[in-house]
């Protein structure tokens, strides 16, 4: 079955964070919709997107998202590839003109957070939810390429990643990447 590696995925946060509800939600959505990994579900589809850090740790890289115009965490569509993490970094990749990343310590088969939100309806597209898988990474450079995706690429000071945005789920990975990276 192509979404086992998913699954298992969520089983292993599931374990880590019981806490989070959002885990229920995601586990229910790809046990009832085979073509989770693909943008033909339309109710949604399973997303992987990562918060990047500076090599020294010390900022993150955000972009003005084109089509939503707010300030996110990179990432997008899996198209099918089961294997999340490596979804993510495709995406890390093709938005940010960085061609290497460290998956941090852990993460490789642990995502940082898990988010579901609504994207609105855009043309014939209809409203639909991105059920995101977010991982932590490493940028092994800081030299930036923006994509036609973006309308601004920019590094961000941990501290000051709240200037830019009031989006709680970014908020929210950006707390949980400082938690992580202080182990």
């Amino acid at each position: 079955m192509h979404r086992q590696p998913l699954l298992a995925l969520l089983e292993r946060y599931t374990q880590l964070h019981p806490q989070e509800r959002v885990v229920e939600r995601f586990t229910a959505f790809v046990n009832e919709h085979p073509d989770c990994l693909e943008r033909t579900c339309v109710l949604g589809h399973i997303t992987a997107s990562a918060w990047i850090v500076s090599p020294d740790g010390t900022q993150a890289l955000l972009t003005h998202h084109r089509k939503l115009d707010r300030w996110l965490q990179l990432g997008g569509h899996v198209d099918g590839e089961s294997d999340v993490v490596q979804a993510a970094l495709r995406e890390a990749q093709e938005e940010s003109g960085i061609d290497e990343f460290d998956v941090l310590a852990g993460t490789a088969t642990q995502p940082l957070d898990l988010d579901i939100h609504r994207i609105p309806d855009r043309g014939a597209e209809p409203a639909h939810d991105h059920l995101d898988v977010r991982f932590l990474l490493r940028a092994k450079s800081e030299q930036l390429q923006i994509s036609d995706e973006s309308n601004d690429l920019r590094w961000f000071p941990l501290d000051e990643v709240r200037h830019a945005t009031e989006e709680e789920s970014v908020l929210r990975l950006g707390r949980k990447a400082v938690i992580r990276l202080a182990e």
